[in-house]
């Protein structure tokens, strides 16, 4: 692992620091916010490491929740990385000792880049995969002690700050959209969850849109192969 391997993954990881930082900052802020101080907010992010998850693991941990009613709701929240995993299973495959760790560490902004075939000339797929998603916590862990520090240290009025969760995820929307030629696949997607959302309520929408979504990207990836083979 020389230098140069290192420093491409940084480049690429740049624009997910920029949010991460700002997500991370904003968590460790809450947490501190809602009584659970930086040994928590360090934790979390080292250990759990979920990005939306840990922001609703604030409010389970203020309501006193149940086990039962924090596992149901971190498998819906996190009911999307089922999909992730699947599509990566070829692309992590005889990754050795680095596979436990980049399978902990796929996150939805490490996913868009792994994802990708756009691996820096002469890095090993693993290797650039294993450092792109090491600098993503690392600056999720980050924006989480800062946050959590500035809780603590500065009077500030931070009401609103939660926001910063949506705003992330429509940014890498928007940036997904730009940059990719086929939107098919980001249509599929808002309009299954629209969908779902309008049948199912906004309680139970996520994994019935997360089916549809698959099942209808499945047809679609058949359909190209058929079209492109004939």
């Amino acid at each position: 692992m020389n230098n140069s391997a290192i420093r491409a993954a940084f480049l690429d990881t740049v624009p997910v620091m920029t949010g991460y930082v700002f997500l991370g900052f904003g968590f460790g802020i809450l947490l501190n916010q809602s009584g659970y101080g930086l040994l928590w907010a360090l934790a979390m992010s080292l250990f759990i490491y979920a990005g939306s998850m840990q922001y609703m693991a604030i409010s389970l941990l203020t309501s006193g929740a149940g086990l039962l009613t924090a596992a149901l709701t971190t498998f819906v929240v996190n009911a999307r990385h089922l999909f992730y995993g699947i599509s990566m299973v070829d692309a992590y495959k005889d990754a050795g000792r680095k596979k436990p760790y980049l399978i902990f560490a796929l996150t939805d902004e490490t996913y868009s880049l792994v994802s990708r075939d756009l691996v820096p000339e002469g890095m090993h797929r693993h290797t650039y995969c294993f450092l792109v998603s090491l600098f993503d916590q690392i600056y999720w862990v980050a924006g989480s002690v800062l946050g959590s520090l500035a809780g603590s240290l500065l009077p500030i009025n931070y009401e609103g700050i939660e926001f910063v969760l949506t705003a992330l995820f429509v940014t890498i929307f928007v940036d997904q959209w730009l940059i990719t030629k086929n939107h098919i696949p980001a249509i599929i997607g808002v309009l299954s969850t629209v969908v779902c959302l309008l049948i199912f309520g906004r309680e139970v929408f996520l994994i019935p849109s997360m089916v549809v979504i698959a099942a209808l990207l499945t047809v679609t990836r058949k359909a190209e192969r058929r079209e492109s083979h004939g």
